[in-house]
């Protein structure tokens, strides 16, 4: 097998990932392109890396040893990032990115917050 078919499918992944990540608006669709795209980039790691223990007679195979790194760090992103938006859909009702940054709390909203002035909300009473 030729180090461009992994490479081409590499790369269609990596547009995919991509455009789930620009296009979606949901959060855990979005979790998930990104996922797509460490996968593509987990090919490439694999792919290259036999190819060059082909070339070397000494092989440390760093390539495969990376990608499980990889996959380890991106279990924990999805992980963190899973209890991330569960805990937001909890609070807000919603995974909607979008509706997400409309409803985002300014310091003025909480009354006890320190940088809240107590003046707008004498002007809306009188």
């Amino acid at each position: 097998m030729h180090l461009a078919y992994a490479a081409v499918l590499a790369a269609l992944l990596f547009c995919t990932g991509l455009y789930g990540v620009l296009a979606r608006r949901n959060a855990i669709l979005v979790l998930m392109s990104v996922e797509l795209m460490l996968n593509a980039v987990n090919l490439n790691l694999v792919a290259f890396d036999v190819w060059l223990s082909r070339a070397a007679k000494d092989t440390l195979h760093s390539g495969q040893a990376l990608t499980l790194f990889t996959i380890a760090v991106a279990a924990a992103e999805i992980g963190i990032g899973l209890a991330i938006v569960l805990a937001v859909h909890r609070d807000r009702g919603t995974a909607d990115i979008d509706r997400l940054r409309d409803t985002a709390e300014t310091p003025g909203d909480d009354p006890d917050h320190p940088d809240a002035s107590g003046t707008e909300k004498a002007e809306a009473t009188a």
